[in-house]
Parts: structure tokens; sequence; C-alpha cells
């Protein structure tokens, strides 16, 4: 990390430089190039004065203090002034190339070598003249050169300030980040107990939080899964127990009395159902959690379907005295998939027969709503409800309110996670609404259509 910090500040060092010095070398040359023009027009006005040889003069050597040359020449090359200048055969020959066969008044300003440069030419004592100023660029090149080694000290200075920060900071935060990995390693391991913590900067504290928060979803989601794998386990064992006791009385006992013999046969028989439905819900879960199912989706008569799921829970009524009271709404029809809409309704009831009161009742309602649209299906016990801080968590794999008592509808801890997922696929709204001590309720709307529509 230091070493791309500091070659990334190397390089900003190094543009900025760059643009700097071509910056400073653009800027001076044209400073030069409007000094030296405003100096040839002000000669250019002071020999339109009529001004006399001493009065030129002394312009001329008064420029050259600041490092500009001032020429005039007649029409002809001849050096008019200054008196005291040795060869000027190439500068009369440059000036003679730029301006001697154009009108008076004319004047260009250029660069020419290390120099720049104005001419232009003038009436002066009646006769045609021409003016040639020259400024060296050696001056700009040379205050360029100083700016350039100014910088590059600048430069190197600020380049090992960024090496030492660079340095610090990235020790700094690797220091930090290697504390929250071998922390991580923990985690993976299996300790729960760690701790992320990193203050140091407001990310790393971020972080720090969501591994926290990561660290918790995984024990819990172990916990649950050790709960389950505990559920599944005696629940299995229960039928599979059942099955072989009565299997090996029919062998031994009933096996040539047909009444014990039928009888035996109907427990391996309801045991067996029981695995079935045991099995099935597991695999229900894992298939939508990795979406392997497929939404078949149909209209279908959701009134009798309701009615239909409720016939399987008489034995409830008439072997420990439950009471469904219904308020169902005739002839409703909806369009979704109707075997996993079964699902949903069958782990709704059981779900309420399991928590509802020591009145052993269920509240069952379908209706449509005021503007025709939708339907809501609704379910509610009057168990010991469900505080605000597990409604949350209610629909989550493997969950399962911690209570003590008999449930009549055996089951995983999947029922409310398989409805979420199966009405999550159909994007059916749904929900809970419970208060502690006087029951919940569980609502799923689903979309009304008229019977005729055919898909």
């Amino acid at each position: 990390m230091t070493a791309y910090f500091c070659v990334l500040a190397f390089l900003m060092i190094f543009l900025i430089e760059i643009c700097f010095v071509i910056l400073v070398s653009e800027t001076l040359e044209n400073r030069a190039r409007d000094k030296i023009s405003l100096i040839g027009k002000e000669f250019e006005a002071t020999l339109q004065s009529g001004a006399d040889e001493k009065t030129l003069e002394d312009s001329i050597n008064r420029n050259r203090i600041d490092g500009i040359n001032i020429f005039l020449f007649t029409a002809e090359g001849e050096l008019v002034a200054p008196d005291d200048y040795g060869d000027i055969q190439s500068i009369l020959n440059e000036v003679a190339s730029r301006v001697k066969q154009e009108e008076a008044g004319y004047n260009i300003t250029y660069r020419s070598g290390d120099a720049v440069s104005y001419a232009s030419k003038i009436e002066y004592a009646g006769k045609p003249h021409i003016l040639f100023v020259t400024y060296s660029v050696s001056i700009v090149r040379d205050t360029v050169l100083n700016l350039q080694l100014y910088l590059l000290i600048i430069g190197l200075c600020v380049f090992a300030a960024a090496v030492l920060v660079s340095f610090a900071f990235s020790k700094k935060l690797t220091s930090g980040l290697k504390t929250m990995s071998d922390t991580a390693v923990l985690l993976a391991e299996g300790d729960y107990d760690i701790q992320f913590t990193n203050a140091d900067y407001k990310e790393m504290a971020q972080l720090s939080d969501t591994l926290n928060y990561v660290r918790d979803e995984v024990k819990k989601s172990e916990d649950f899964q050790h709960e389950i794998l505990a559920n599944v386990t005696h629940d299995l064992k229960t039928p599979l127990t059942m099955i072989k006791a009565y299997a090996s009385m029919i062998k031994e006992i009933s096996g040539d009395n047909p009444e014990k013999r039928d009888k035996h046969l109907q427990v391996i028989i309801d045991e067996a159902d029981r695995l079935t439905g045991l099995v099935n819900d597991v695999l229900s879960v894992s298939k939508l959690q990795a979406n392997m199912t497929e939404v078949k989706l149909k209209v279908f008569n959701l009134t009798e379907l309701v009615y239909g799921i409720i016939n399987k829970f008489g034995y409830l009524q008439e072997t420990q005295g439950y009471s469904f009271m219904l308020d169902i709404e005739q002839n409703l029809y909806t369009r979704a998939d109707e075997e996993k809409i079964s699902q949903v309704i069958y782990n709704l009831l059981g779900n309420a027969a399991n928590y509802t009161g020591e009145d052993k009742t269920v509240y069952i309602s379908l209706n449509s709503s005021m503007d025709g649209k939708r339907v809501r299906f609704a379910v509610k016990d009057t168990g010991k409800g469900i505080s605000k801080k597990d409604l949350s968590e209610i629909w989550n794999r493997y969950y399962r309110v911690n209570e003590n008592h008999n449930r009549p509808v055996k089951g995983t801890g999947l029922g409310l996670n398989i409805v979420k997922a199966i009405l999550e696929s159909h994007s059916f709204d749904f929900g809970v609404e419970s208060e502690v001590e006087k029951g919940s309720l569980f609502w799923v709307d689903f979309p009304c259509v008229p019977a005729e529509i055919e898909i």
C-alpha cells in the first residue's frame, strides 16, 4: 500500500511541476511579447512627436537596462540609432526579411531563436524608417530553470513527507486490518465470543460493527440449525420407533388377528405419513431457498381450497375439543400456484392450532376487499402472542418460539419460513399482528380474479 501511495504522490508532483513549468514559460513569454510591443509603440510615438537624436538615445539606453535593445534603420538599411552598436548586419537582414517591403504602419511581434522581437515600418522625419525592438528570452529561460530547481527541491520534500505519512498511515491501517483478520479466523473456527473492535477510523468502525452483526447472525443461525437438527432427529426417531414396534407386534402378536393387525398397520401408515411430511418440509424449504421450484399459476376457487384444508383439521375438533370459528365468503377466486398456496394455508392453520390459548379456539376468515381487487385470508389464535422483538424473527428458517406446551400439529419449525418463501415467490403481501397475552393474527392478501379467466 505504501508503494502505491508513493508512486501516486510522485506522479502527482511530477505532473504539477511539468504543468507549472509550461504555464510559467508560456506566461513569461507572452508578457515579454506584450512588453516589447508596448515599448515599440511608445518609441514610435516618440519618433512621430519629432524627438531629436539625444532623446532617442536616452530612450534606447533606458530600455537597455531592462535587457531590451531598440534599433532604428532607414529604409535603405542605414543604422540611425543607437550609434554605439557593433555588427548589425544579421539584425538588418532579419528586419529586412520581415518588414522592408511592407507599407508604413505595418508591425509584427514574433519569436526568433532565443529572442522575442517587434518590428514595424514608420514615417520619421518625412522618410520611411524601420523600427526593431528585441528582448532575449534567455532571461525567461533562466527564470524557468530557477523555478524548476526550487520546485524540484519542494517536490522532494513533499515526496519525503508523503512517504513518511503513507508509511505511518498504512502501518496503522494494516495493523487494524491484521487484528480484524486474526479475529475473523477465530470466528471461522467457531469462536463466537470474539469481538471485532477497531475505532481508529470511521470506516473501520463501521466494518467492525458489520462483522459483529455477521458474527451474531452466524451464531444465531448455528443455534437454529442445532435446534432444528435436534427437532428433526427427535421427530424422525419417534415415528421410526413406532413403525418398528408395531411391525414387530404384527409379526409376533397380531399377524393372525385381522382386527388388531389392521389397527397396527394403520399406526404404521400414519407414522409413515408423518415421516413423509417431515421430509417434505425439509425438502420444500431447501428448494424454495435455492429457487429451484417453478411457480405454476392458475385460477382456482380459494374458498373451496380453504374449506378443504380446514376439514383436514377436523380430528382436532373430534379428539381434542378444538373450535374453528369461520367467516368465509363463498366463491372467491385467485390466480396462484394452488399446490403451494395449500402449503401456506395448512402451515398457518397448523401454527394457529399449536399456539392458540386454553380455549382451543382458532378464528379463520376469507373475505374480499371493498374495491373487489384483493382477497384477505386471516387466521387468529388466542395464545400468548409474540413480543415485538420476536416479530421480525418468526419468519426465519429454524425459528420457533420457546414454549413448553403440547403441539397437536407436529412440525419441524420450518412452516413459517416455507410460508414466507412461497408468498415472496408470488409477490403477495403478508404479515402478522400480535400482542402479548392477546394472541396473534397472520394474514395474506391474494389477488381477486373472476372465475371465468383461463390461463
